[in-house]
């Protein structure tokens, strides 16, 4: 089993670079930073799940993969280009992002979240 609670520490992450054709990512304000880590799935798999952490700033990025994330740390807002719906995040906050969204995240407060995704295709 591994478990996380909202203000515990998750760990060693190794950085993982806003770049990649699929996701399109365009900064928007500052110089965000994000890190990660796969606990399970991940390359050649239809499901993948770790902890992923973004410094402030703002970006957009097309969501790759049906995503499930709950919030460990931090404040930010995430904001649909195709529906406007805005929601703001904090500790304990969780939501669903379908695959292929166009989002804009806006880290207000160094954010942590643990994610499990699903590509039917695999990542």
């Amino acid at each position: 089993m591994i478990g996380y609670a909202p203000g515990a520490d998750v760990g060693p992450l190794e950085e993982w670079p806003l770049v990649g054709p699929a996701s399109d990512y365009v900064i928007r304000r500052g110089t965000p930073r994000t890190y990660g880590r796969l606990d399970a799935g991940g390359p050649g798999h239809p499901t993948r799940f770790g902890i992923w952490r973004c410094t402030p700033g703002a970006f957009e990025c097309t969501e790759q993969g049906d995503e499930l994330m709950t919030i460990l740390a931090g404040r930010c807002r995430l904001t649909d280009h195709a529906t406007g719906e805005v929601r703001d995040l904090a500790v304990g906050d969780s939501l669903f992002v379908r695959d292929g969204s166009r989002v804009t995240w806006d880290v207000s407060e160094e954010v942590t979240k643990v994610f499990l995704g699903w590509k039917a295709a695999g990542y």
